[in-house]
C-alpha cells in the first residue's frame, strides 16, 4: 500500500554494541547511493534518504526499501538500524526517534496520520522549537504540538515574532519545505568518554559530561565555531544505546550554555538505573561564530564566566590543552 512516504531517516548500529567505524559509516552511505542518489549524511551514524525516483523504479513502497536497507546493512556491515519513514525531513527525523530498535516507524503523508502522530507530542519535541522558546509557548497554554497547531497563526506571530511563528506554525501542521541535500553531510563535531567499569552513579556520569562540555566548548571556540544542537549517545552495558538531542536556545560555543544542556539532555533519559559504559556528545550545526547571533546579557555573571574561558582559552593556546582545568575535574 502506497502511504505517501517519500524520505527516510536512518541511525545505524553495531549489532555487537561498539561504535561504528568511519569505514563501515562510509559503507553504509554507499548502500543507500545505489538505491537513490538524493543521500544527505548526518554524521556519526545518520542519514537522510530522498526516495521518490527510487519507489518507482524499484517498485516498492518506502516500508518495502526500508526492509531491504536493513537485510543489507546486517549481512554487509554487521549493522542494524531504526527508520522513519515519511513525506518531508522533518517528519522522518522524528519518526526516526521514537522508532524501536530494529524497527520502522512510518507516517503516512496524509494530514490526519500526521495530526495523530504530532498532535500530543510536547512543545519541545518539535524541530525547531528550542527549550526556550518552548517555555514561552507553554506559559500561553501552548504545550503541546496539538494546541500550537489550533493557534492562528498571528498568535505565534506575536508571542515568537514573525519568521519564527510562521515556522512554527508549519511545522506544527506537518509542513517541512527543507529539502534533502545530497553529499551535504551535516557538520559536526564529536567528543566521547568510556568509562573503566560499568558506570551507575550519576554524579560520576555528570563529571564525564563536564569534561566532555568543557572540550567540546574549547575546540569549538579553537575552530571559531558555534553548534546549534546537542546530540547526546549513552550507551549501555548491555550493548543497547540511547541517543537524543536537542536545540540550544542560541547558536554556541559558551561551555556552560552546552554543559546545561547535556544535564538537561541526561536528566531527561532517566537513567538511574542503567549501567553506562560510554558517553558521546556531539556539536551539530556547526556555523562560523562571525555569523551567529548572541543575544546580550546584562547579568554580570555571564559576562564573567565568558571573560574567563576567553583567558583559559589563550592559557590553553599556549601551554597545551592541560594547562587549565576545572578543580572539580583534576580532584
Amino acid at each position: 500500500m502506497n502511504t505517501g512516504a517519500t524520505v527516510l531517516c536512518l541511525r545505524f548500529r553495531r549489532i555487537d554494541g561498539e561504535p561504528l567505524d568511519a569505514g563501515s559509516y562510509a559503507g553504509l552511505l554507499g548502500l543507500l547511493g545505489a538505491l537513490t542518489p538524493v543521500v544527505q549524511a548526518l554524521p556519526p551514524d545518520g542519514a537522510l534518504a530522498d526516495l521518490r525516483g527510487a519507489l518507482r523504479y524499484f517498485g516498492r513502497d518506502a516500508a518495502g526499501l526500508a526492509a531491504l536497507i536493513r537485510v543489507r546493512a546486517l549481512a554487509l556491515y554487521g549493522a542494524d538500524c531504526v527508520i522513519g519513514a515519511a513525506g518531508n525531513p522533518m517528519l522522518a527525523r522524528m519518526a526516526a526517534r521514537e522508532a524501536a530498535p530494529g524497527r520502522t516507524l512510518l507516517v503516512p503523508d496524509e494530514p490526519a496520520a500526521v495530526r495523530e502522530f504530532l498532535g500530543r507530542k510536547p512543545a519541545a519535541a518539535l524541530d525547531g522549537v528550542g527549550q526556550k522558546a518552548a517555555r514561552t509557548l507553554c506559559s500561553y497554554g501552548l504545550d503541546s504540538v496539538g494546541r500550537i497547531a489550533a493557534a492562528p497563526l498571528g498568535t505565534l506571530q506575536r508571542i515568537l515574532g514573525a519568521r519564527a511563528g510562521r515556522e512554527v506554525h508549519e511545522r506544527a501542521h506537518g509542513i517541512d519545505r527543507t529539502p534533502v541535500v545530497p553529499g551535504a553531510a551535516a557538520r559536526s563535531l564529536g567528543v566521547e568518554r568510556s568509562f573503566d567499569r560499568d558506570e551507575l552513579d550519576p554524579v560520576h556520569q555528570r563529571r564525564a559530561l563536564l569534561s566532555l562540555t568543557e572540550e567540546l566548548g574549547a575546540r569549538l571556540r579553537a575552530q571559531g565555531q558555534v553548534c546549534r544542537s546537542l546530540s547526546l549517545t549513552v550507551r549501555c552495558a548491555d550493548r543497547t544505546s540511547l541517543t537524543r538531542d536537542r536545540v540550544l536556545p542560541e547558536p554556541t560555543a559558551h561551555s556552560a550554555a552546552l554543559t546545561a544542556t547535556a544535564y538537561g539532555i541526561h536528566g531527561a533519559l532517566g537513567l538511574q538505573r542503567a549501567r553506562v559504559r560510554a558517553l558521546a556528545l556531539r556539536a551539530e550545526g556547526l556555523t562560523p561564530a562571525e555569523r551567529a547571533a548572541h543575544q546580550l546579557s546584562f547579568d554580570p555573571e555571564d559576562d564573567k564566566a565568558r571573560r574567563i574561558e576567553a583567558v583559559a582559552d589563550r592559557l590553553r593556546a599556549r601551554f597545551g590543552p592541560a594547562a587549565v582545568t576545572r578543580g572539580t575535574l583534576a580532584a
